[in-house]
């Protein structure tokens, strides 16, 4: 599952999703005429494909082909399945300078199931930011399986900064160790990986935001040769794909975009709502817990097993408990592996509930240190993966975070009252994710309501218990977007395609036929 905090928890990836035409046709979304599944079908001709002012150099790069092989072996992907290919794509580093230095890309592609019926290139990207897509089909395929493989080649990529294209990786695993379970307030973790980040990328920080990857989106569907773009996006993955309708209208096909990050405002404003949110998962777990019949660590209770659960995590901050292995379950590890496991919704709170079992009752804290740990994305060794560094590179690149002491008062009390508990912790690192303040680079970008004026319609999807992309924001997007569409699920839980039938069929009518849900259509949760 997928992270989005970097420090305090690190969200969930849903599981996403799951008409070849003759070479030149065009299939109902407009984004037929694709190469076929080794990429080599003649394409639609590259002024179908890229802007008739582009340089030639950026032409050039539009026209590339992709040489698509078997992916290396990492021990992930199923070894049953020969079909993933894997490849590279070449983008300019700086799309100001389009003839200079360039970024690979990385890729994975599982071919249409149907290839007789196949329609195009669907892209898939997780969210995060700093999350794989090549990993999302390399080790996933089988989470799309249905409709919406068969009609589409299903393609994931990484994204500038993550992964295997140019990963931003800042900090040792000695000093990330630190720095994820500190609880020492005077740590100052934005400077730390501020200094760290500018040592090792600074001639990659400036172009590694979310724009960026938008352009090389684009680049990737010319050289598909798609002539309009099927996305879905996941968490971070809406606002890449809002940005993308942004600089692309007339190049949109179809895109769903499920669990919104809306970026209108800043992001101490967004992290306050999202706490917000967080918190009122937090206390419908806590009390459930409570109201039990086969017994809860936080007592029965239920209008005091949330604050019962808060004092406990807090508390390891004085008191914290040694896992088997020696190390320490600190206050801030406590409550990163309980709030990342929150994230995916009801379905997950008998995995925290046997958790919290033994570390409140036995001083056990081998299993509350194991959730800490996968929200982290630490193994048992020790090694971290990198996307907490790509996460505020990213983050820090869209839209620099610097609010006045003034600002940080207002959002300090207005976290005090619209989420006492989870934001009490470390309420500046709540609101501060992550700090840009420190940031070696500037962007030029601020935040705004995406319009996509001249798009196609685009589909919204949002929760209305999302704990990590709180319902606001998606409701936001689709007023925003000038051709935005809501689809609502009811329940909690991080995006939607994976928690409900009734969001899945959506999708895979407006993905596979062009047919939208009705306005203010609702779904329930499986």
């Amino acid at each position: 599952m997928i992270p989005r905090f970097p420090r305090r928890a690190l969200p969930v990836l849903a599981a996403a999703l799951a008409v070849a035409l003759p070479a030149g046709c065009t299939g109902p979304s407009g984004a037929g005429g694709a190469a076929g599944a080794d990429g080599d079908a003649s394409r639609p001709p590259i002024a179908d494909r890229v802007s008739a002012t582009a340089s030639p150099a950026l032409r050039a790069l539009y026209d590339q082909r992709i040489n698509w092989t078997p992916c290396a072996d990492d021990g992930n992907a199923d070894p049953d399945e020969p079909a993933v290919r894997c490849a590279t794509l070449k983008v300019p580093l700086d799309y100001a300078d389009p003839g200079g230095e360039t970024v690979d890309v990385a890729l994975a592609r599982m071919p249409a199931a149907d290839p007789g019926r196949r329609i195009g290139s669907l892209l898939l990207n997780p969210g995060g930011p700093g999350n794989s897509g090549v990993g999302m089909v390399q080790w996933g395929w089988k989470n799309y399986e249905g409709p919406l493989h068969d009609r589409y080649d299903l393609v994931g990529f990484d994204p500038r900064g993550a992964g295997r294209t140019t990963p931003v990786s800042c900090l040792d695993d000695r000093t990330r160790d630190e720095w994820t379970s500190t609880d020492d307030p005077a740590y100052d973790h934005g400077r730390i990986l501020a200094d760290a980040c500018r040592a090792k990328a600074a001639r990659l920080l400036p172009y590694v935001g979310t724009r960026n990857t938008a352009r090389d989106l684009d680049v990737l569907r010319g050289a598909l040769g798609d002539r309009k773009l099927a996305f879905l996006g996941l968490s971070y993955g809406t606002y890449l794909g809002a940005l993308y309708a942004e600089e692309f209208p007339d190049r949109t096909g179809r895109l769903v975009l499920d669990g919104a990050v809306e970026r209108s405002t800043d992001l101490l404003h967004l992290n306050g709502e999202q706490a917000a949110a967080t918190e009122t998962e937090f206390r419908a777990f806590a009390a459930d817990c409570a109201g039990a019949e086969d017994g809860c660590p936080l007592g029965t209770d239920p209008a005091a097993a949330p604050q019962r659960l808060a004092d406990f995590l807090d508390g390891l901050k004085d008191h914290p408990l040694r896992a088997s292995g020696g190390r320490l379950l600190t206050a801030t590890l406590g409550w990163n592996g309980a709030l990342n496991v929150l994230y995916d919704g009801h379905r997950s709170w008998e995995r925290l509930r046997t958790a919290l079992e033994p570390a409140m009752t036995r001083g056990d804290a081998d299993e509350l240190l194991k959730l800490a740990d996968a929200a982290n994305g630490r193994d048992e060794e020790g090694h971290f993966e990198t996307p907490a560094d790509a996460y505020a590179a990213i983050h820090c690149a869209d839209a620099p975070l610097a609010p006045t002491d003034a600002d940080l008062r207002a959002a300090l009390a207005d976290l005090a009252v619209r989420a006492p508990l989870v934001g009490r912790h470390d309420t500046r690192a709540t609101l501060l994710d992550p700090d840009c303040r420190p940031w070696p680079f500037r962007s030029p970008e601020q935040p705004h309501t995406v319009k996509a004026p001249g798009s196609a319609p685009i589909l919204v999807v949002g929760s209305t218990g999302d704990p990590v992309t709180p319902y606001p924001w998606a409701q936001r997007m689709a007023a925003g977007l000038e051709h935005g569409v809501l689809l609502t699920r009811e329940g909690d839980g991080h995006t939607a395609y994976d928690k409900s039938g009734c969001v899945r069929s959506a999708v895979t009518a407006f993905l596979v036929d062009g047919k939208l849900p009705g306005a203010g259509t609702h779904c329930p949760s499986d």
